[in-house]
This record gives C-alpha cells, structure tokens and sequence, in this order.
C-alpha cells in the first residue's frame, strides 16, 4: 500500500506540475525543466527531442539498467483551454474539497505523470533488473503531434522497451482497445458574384456541400459494415464534421468556405482510404467549380493521424497490466491516445491511469485522491516486478 509519506508528495507534486499553464497553444518548456530536473537527480538519463520551432518538447528519461525489456511510462503534458468554463475556482491552483484534488490537468493527465515521479524515487533506490522508461509529450490535446518523433527516437536508440503503460484516465482500468483519430481542414476557394449570376462565379460554401455529404455518406458506410461482437460504443468507427464557416451575405456567392472533420476509425476501419477517396472527389469539384471560376481551387489538409490501439490478447503489456492490478476484464474506449502510436511503433502498449475520463476536459477538472493512491500503489508492484526480473 502507498505510505502517507508517499501521497503527501504526489499531492504536493500535483500542485506544483498543474501550476505550469501547459495548455496546448502555450509552451510547455518550463514544465519539462521542471520534470527533467527532477529525474537528473535521481540519475537517469535525459533526452529533449524538441519540436521544429523549438518552441515544445518531448521529454525521454530511463532510469535504471542498459537494457532491452523494460516499461514505458507515458503521459502527455499539455492541456485543454478553460477558456469559457465556468470554474469554481483557479484551474492553476489546485485546490482540494473533500477528498478530490481540482486543477486543470489534474485527471488529464498530471496525476500520472506525478504518481511516476514519486514513483522514480523508489525506482532510483531499487537494484532494477530491467530499465524505466519515462515518455513524456507535448501536443496530445492536439491531435498526438507530439509523441511520434520521440517514439522513433526510442526504438531506434535502444534500449527497446517490452510494454508502455499509457497512464490516460481509466480508474486504474486495463484498457486494450481504442479508437484512432484522423482529422482533415477542407478549404474551398470560389468566385464572388451575384447570387442571382451562378454562372459568372462558383460558391464556395454550395461546393462544399458535396465533399461534406461524401464524409456522411462514408460514415454510414462505416455504421453498416461494424462487425456484430463489436467491443465499443458506439459499436462503429465515427465521422464527424465539427466547425465549418465561409460566405459573406446570403444574395453573394461565397469566395470562401471551410469545415474540419474528425474521424475515429475502429481498428478494422481505414480512414487513410477515406481521406485518398476525399482528395480525389475534392479534384472533381475544384474541375467543375473551374469551369466558371479559373483560379478556384480546393484544398485537404490533413491534420492528425493516430492509429487505433488494436487489442493484442496476451500482449507483455496487457499480461503486466493485469497482474499488476488484478484487472482481467476485457475493455475498450471511444476516446483516442499515444497508445495507437506505440502500438504502431512496436511496442505492445495498454492504457491504465488514475481519475475518471469523464472528469476530463471539464470546468471543476478533479481526480479523487484515492485514486492517486491506487496508481502508486501500481507503481509500487511495477518496481517490483522490476526488480526481480532478469
């Protein structure tokens, strides 16, 4: 069981690491000092891997032994914006009420990623057999932009780790599966003209109508073809259109439009072939729109790509997993993580953390302090475990 002594520094921790603004669109530098300073002096091994402006960065850290087969602990850094949420109190300044620890991040996910810090401390003083590997990324909230330069660092560099634990909220749950993400900006450029002129110009917003019907008719497609034992709810990979704008007044035909659409495949479904199919009937309407407007032009952007965390029954990971926290329930998510990455990446890969994913993203952001303890005590057999295998 975790010591008091143990709690009261994960606390005190956690209110320190949500102290750091890491909300996506800031840098989180500051916090990976702080964290990498923490882990240098128990003696592991640090690697930033940056991102291209500099401005963000990855954080690498192996405590322990030289050597293939260890853990990966994984967690993101940054977080939503409350931006517009009605708060009770400073989302940088924790707070607690009644057994539950408020902040932002607190579940998502820096209760993790203080649990493995207090955690390293064990791990620094322990004879382990096999290494710690800590894998700590920027840009999650935003798409898993982040994680995938520091994840080729890792396989390429060696030591290879045998499983990752993606510490996203669970309640301490095994989870085996989980939905990709792939999301695409479609940008139309048309011709202003009168409303009443359709030949004289191209609308941006009318043609833009096609490619988002497209999208629709492939997530029906997608609904219809979900196989009957499927594990997740919904049961089918989704697409979705969630922002779109564009046009200037009713009676013009717009020069300009935009929507975004996020997709979340199920492992069998293939978004790569839904986003070739878009870029070709996007073809198809820029030739029509050119037709009255020469310079119209249609552009996809794509702007996350994470794979979906296929379930690999009797995986390294899912066997530690399981033997760590007595889980033995198959279980699965609708929400996207790094895991996929990993996964893809060749590291068998499982997501178990503490706090509640419905906690996540919300105004009044909390994780249950009970919940803190029983991922240290996870931590605790994981050092364990690490200790006696050779």
């Amino acid at each position: 069981m975790a010591s008091t002594d143990q709690v009261e520094k994960t606390r005190r921790l956690l209110g320190e690491l949500i102290a750091h603004d890491t909300t996506s669109r800031n840098s989180n530098l500051a916090f990976i000092a702080d964290v990498e300073a923490r882990l240098i002096a128990l003696g592991a091994r640090c690697e930033r891997v940056s991102s291209a402006d500099g401005s963000k960065a990855n954080l690498h850290a192996i405590l322990g032994p030289d050597a293939d087969g260890g853990v990966v602990l994984s967690g993101h850094t940054d977080v939503v914006p409350v931006d517009g949420q009605p708060w009770s109190s400073d989302p940088f300044a924790m707070e607690e009420r009644s057994g539950l620890l408020y902040g932002r991040g607190t579940c998502d996910m820096k209760g993790f990623i203080a649990c493995a810090l207090v955690a390293a401390e064990d791990f620094a003083r322990g004879d382990l057999k096999r290494p710690v590997h800590f894998a700590f990324s920027y840009d999650e909230e935003v798409g898993c932009l982040g994680a995938p330069a520091m994840i080729e660092r890792i396989v390429a560099n060696g030591p290879k780790p045998s499983a990752c634990i993606v510490g996203e909220p669970t309640e301490m749950k095994v989870v085996t599966g989980h939905k990709g993400l792939y999301s695409v900006r479609v940008e139309i450029t048309g011709k202003e003209a009168h409303s009443s002129r359709v030949e004289d110009g191209a609308c941006a917003v009318t043609n833009a109508i096609p490619l988002m019907q497209f999208l629709f008719d492939e997530a029906a497609r997608w609904r219809e073809a979900a196989p009957a034992d499927s594990p997740f709810d919904p049961p089918y990979g989704t697409i979705t259109v969630g922002q779109m704008g564009g046009g200037t007044a009713t009676n013009i035909l717009a020069r300009e439009a935009w929507f975004e659409s996020l997709m979340r495949p199920a492992p069998w479904d293939d978004a790569h072939a839904v986003g070739q199919a878009l870029r070709e009937r996007a073809k198809v309407v820029e030739a029509e729109m050119r037709r009255h407007a020469p310079g119209a032009c249609v552009h996809v952007h794509q702007r996350s790509d994470v794979p979906a965390l296929r379930p690999d029954a009797d995986s390294p990971a899912e066997r530690l997993a399981r033997q760590l926290t007595g889980d033995n329930a198959t279980r699965t998510v609708s929400f996207g993580s790094e895991a996929g990455q990993f996964q893809h990446a060749g590291i068998p890969t499982v997501v178990c953390g503490p706090g509640s994913i419905t906690q996540a993203h919300q105004p009044d952001e909390f994780i249950a302090i009970d919940q803190l303890e029983a991922c240290l005590d996870f931590m605790d057999r994981l050092g364990e475990r690490l200790r006696d295998s050779a």
